[in-house]
């Protein structure tokens, strides 16, 4: 029998597929390719965890879910351009991602990079549009929360850190921080779009915060261990390129068992964060564990 959780993770990638279809329509011009290109990525399946913890987390608050679809569809295209770009020959350089083969290999290079550059421009288009809210303050916190999250203090800088880091300079503090910024920062923007919209105490905003964050680094944990025991056809991409390439990641660090204790812990406390916010964080109690628990 189907959870509520897994129902309202299912409900969500639903949901996704439809209001991202919308944003992104089909076009006959000389562009054609660039929107086929940016539908490839968007439109590819994925579990779409980001755009459900920005609902639940509005959810909290009441806030209407016309406005949390939209921001958690900026959310979910921002994610999508990143994938991108870090499939790239001059990033990490892979084949297939979700079980098809990464935008540059089903398009070509230039056009992947057209393709991550007009999304992260269409993500700030929505978040601008008055139809996300009402509150010019609202909308402009969005985007100036989600610009930090996706720059140099967040993602790019991360995936910077991931490029020109040698080996000998990461001890687990570094590996921390580099997964904080470069997975972590779109997942702590998820659950803080959420109080912006819902206008959140700041005991309630730094609550989601801390929660996020504790989620974020069990979700990079877990990617790693999959990464270590996981197979290509379960996770629809290719696996041990951490390890062939002499990447250091949780896993190398701390040795398997260590990371899976660690993750746990990490989730028991990102639970904890929510205690103040009664049974209407279920949902999000379960997000955290499932982060442990997929096999994907």
């Amino acid at each position: 029998m189907e959870s509520d959780f897994a129902k309202a993770l299912r409900q969500t990638a639903e949901l996704m597929d439809r209001e991202l279809r919308d944003f992104l329509p089909l076009n006959e011009g000389l562009e054609q390719r660039l929107y086929e290109a940016m539908r490839y990525a968007v439109i590819a399946g994925g579990k779409r965890l980001r755009a459900f913890l920005v609902i639940q987390a509005a959810d909290l608050f009441a806030v209407p879910r016309l406005h949390s679809t939209r921001v958690a569809s900026a959310l979910e295209i921002i994610h999508s351009y990143s994938l991108i770009h870090d499939d790239l020959p001059c990033m990490d350089d892979d084949d297939l991602r979700r079980g098809k083969p990464t935008v540059h290999k089903e398009f070509d290079e230039a056009t992947a990079v057209l393709a991550g550059d007009a999304l992260q421009s269409l993500a700030f288009e929505i978040l601008g549009d008055a139809k996300t809210h009402s509150s010019a303050e609202v909308r402009i916190q969005l985007a100036a929360r989600l610009a930090r999250a996706i720059g140099v203090r967040g993602m790019a800088g991360g995936q910077a850190m991931d490029i020109y880091a040698e080996q000998d300079d990461i001890d687990i503090l570094t590996i921390t921080r580099l997964q904080r910024l470069k997975t972590g920062a779109l997942i702590s923007f998820a659950c803080e779009a959420g109080a912006i919209l819902g206008h959140a105490s700041p005991p309630q905003a730094q609550a989601l915060k801390a929660y996020a964050h504790d989620l974020g680094l069990a979700f990079q944990i877990a990617d790693d261990i999959l990464d270590t025991e996981g197979s290509p056809e379960e996770l629809g991409k290719a696996t041990g390129k951490d390890d062939d390439a002499g990447k250091v990641t949780f896993v190398s660090l701390m040795g398997l068992e260590e990371a899976r204790v660690h993750a746990g812990m990490l989730v028991d406390q990102a639970i904890a964060h929510l205690d103040g916010f009664g049974p209407k964080a279920d949902l999000l109690r379960d997000a955290a564990r499932f982060t442990i628990e997929r096999r994907n």
